[in-house]
Parts: structure tokens; C-alpha cells; sequence
């Protein structure tokens, strides 16, 4: 691995901002990843996500020469930017809701045809199931338990308290408890 890839964020940020264009690849291929990943969870079409992200980059590399590391992360300045742009995007829909993209899971080698079918179709309702929730629900599950972040981390990006946090996640837990128990029948394994 060279060198620069093991340079933190603000490092990176300082060399981009006098210049140096392989920090701004660094710092790209670090974040994008995963800001596409939240924005296409969160609108469902990978091509506003595509979008979304690389606003969000934009606005990453114009705040490169005032950043100040020790304020905030950088992964959590940009999974808000990435949050708040998704929002007003969805906002702008006027409330409607357009399906999550089907999911591609990697084959498992290991399942059968009608098992995979079966797995998918999971996938599939889960995916459908949390595209129904509420905006911030609907952040704060997939930042939690797709994204894996600490509810800190999510606390910040949402610019809201842990306790709050932690409601929106059982709330939107709760609500796809009911939504996927119409599902049941779907969900058990074909014996």
C-alpha cells in the first residue's frame, strides 16, 4: 500500500488544498464508496445516489483549505452532507416513494437455485420494508446496521442527540417488525 494511503483525512485535505491532485484521489476513493452506498439506501435509484455523491465530494474538496480536524471527522462531516442532501432530494420527490433498487448480492456458491430465489426475495422485502420508513428512520437504520456506524457517529451526522438516536433506531426497528410480520409466510424457509 503506498505511503499516502496511510495518511489521515486532514493530511490529505491539507495536500489537495495546496495542490496535490493524488490526495484528492486518495481521499475519493476512501469516501465515495461509502457515501454512494448511504445515498443509494437512502433514495433508492443509483443514479441520483451518483449524484448525491458527487455533490458531496464537491463540497469536500471546497472546504479542503478551511478544515479543522480537530472539530470533526471527516467520514462523519461527509456522511451529513450526504444524509442532508438525500433528504432534500426526497423532499423535493413531495412525498413520493420509489422502491429501493434491487439489491445484487453476490452469488453463494454454496445454495441452490430456489435457495438463492429464496435469499433474494429476503433482500428484496427487507430493502422494500425500510424504503417505507420515515426519512430519518430510514437514515439512522441504515447508517446503523448497514453502514455499521456507532450511534455517536450517527447522533453527529443527524445533528441530534444519542438518546434520539436511539429512538429513531427502535421506532424504525418496531415498524419493520410490523411490516415484515405481513411478510411471514414469505420469509420462512421452503422445507
Amino acid at each position: 500500500m503506498p505511503e499516502d494511503a496511510h495518511d489521515t483525512d486532514a493530511a490529505l485535505l491539507a495536500r489537495f488544498a495546496q495542490g496535490d491532485q493524488s490526495a484528492a484521489r486518495l481521499l475519493a476513493a476512501r469516501h465515495a464508496p461509502r457515501a454512494l452506498s448511504v445515498a443509494t439506501r437512502m433514495l433508492g435509484d443509483a443514479v441520483e445516489a451518483q449524484d448525491i455523491t458527487q455533490e458531496a465530494m464537491i463540497r469536500m474538496f471546497r472546504i479542503a483549505p478551511d478544515w479543522q480536524a480537530d472539530r470533526a471527522k471527516l467520514s462523519t462531516w461527509l456522511y451529513r452532507v450526504v444524509s442532508n442532501l438525500c433528504i432534500d432530494r426526497l423532499r423535493a420527490r413531495r412525498g413520493g416513494t420509489d422502491p429501493l433498487d434491487e439489491v445484487n448480492e453476490p452469488a453463494d456458491t454454496a445454495l441452490t437455485a430456489p435457495q438463492q430465489m429464496e435469499a433474494d426475495d429476503r433482500v428484496r422485502l427487507l430493502h422494500d420494508a425500510i424504503g417505507q420508513l420515515p426519512e430519518r428512520q430510514r437514515l439512522a437504520i441504515t447508517l446503523r446496521h448497514i453502514e455499521e456506524l456507532s450511534n455517536p457517529d450517527i447522533a453527529t451526522i443527524l445533528g441530534t442527540s444519542v438518546d434520539a438516536v436511539e429512538s429513531l433506531l427502535s421506532r424504525g426497528r418496531r415498524t419493520l417488525t410490523t411490516l415484515l410480520a405481513r411478510h411471514r409466510e414469505d420469509l420462512e424457509p421452503v422445507t
